[in-house]
């Protein structure tokens, strides 16, 4: 039995850990080779040596408009085509109150988790339209769903983001490339947030939460997987919550 992403090709961003790295590993497990990139090049070769052949790690930054083109041309002279991309990318600062934060950070951070993914669209279109059309993921957050105190420069991001797929499903629909967003709510073990090791605390944060529950990187994957695949063909322009029920 072939995985779900056999024989495609596909370019993930942010991938030297967290959910970036599980996007990558469980893309390889469905039979999918990737191009894997990070601007920390080292930690992004130690965590994901081990995957051999299928994965080519690169060095770069998502809001480096030309470096966008060795990305590409990593993918279709390396693997002979692209298939689709995930915009995983992104910072996420100390939470702060809006009249404490400053300018220079919200443009830090719309410079990586909106003018990356946006450069990102534009970068991949020609070769998803040479191969016949393709799937884009674009990570957002629980936050681009609904506000969150002091995270007015982050909530900007990912809110811009969601509206951003929005436009790109509608223009690129005719070449069938499929733009869609996830929005991860409480993810354990993606340097974001810790989870609490006490129970008390535990139960506290996580007893509102229906699953009552952190979600792991694994399980936003394979929603990745999903709208990477064939099996979600008909399935564009949509926000996609993998947060245990606290959207509800």
């Amino acid at each position: 039995m072939t995985g779900r992403l056999e024989g495609k090709v596909v370019v993930i961003t942010g991938a030297a850990q967290g959910m970036g790295r599980s996007h990558v590993e469980c893309c390889v497990a469905e039979g999918a080779l990737v191009v894997a990139t990070d601007v920390r090049g080292d930690a992004l070769r130690d965590a994901l040596g081990s995957l051999g052949d299928a994965v080519r790690p690169l060095e770069h930054d998502v809001s480096d408009e030309a470096g966008w083109a060795g990305v590409i041309a990593t993918a279709v002279d390396g693997f002979g085509r692209l298939d689709g991309l995930v915009n995983n990318a992104a910072i996420y600062p100390t939470p702060t109150p809006i009249m404490d934060a400053d300018q220079a950070t919200l443009e830090r951070v719309l410079r990586i988790n909106l003018i990356g993914t946006w450069l990102g669209i534009r970068a991949v279109v020609p070769a998803l339209r040479a191969a016949g059309g393709g799937s884009i993921v674009n990570i957002s957050s629980l936050a681009g769903m609904r506000g969150y105190e002091g995270l007015s420069t982050y909530g900007m991001s990912k809110w811009a983001v969601r509206g951003l797929t929005h436009t790109a499903a509608r223009e690129l629909g005719p070449d069938r490339i499929r733009v869609n967003s996830v929005h991860p709510g409480t993810i354990e073990n993606t340097g974001m947030f810790t989870t609490p090791s006490d129970p008390e605390t535990y139960d506290r944060l996580y007893k509102v939460m229906p699953l009552r529950r952190p979600g792991t990187s694994a399980e936003v994957s394979g929603v990745v997987i999903h709208l990477l695949s064939d099996q979600s063909s008909f399935v564009s322009g949509t926000e996609h919550v993998v947060d245990g029920g606290s959207w509800a």
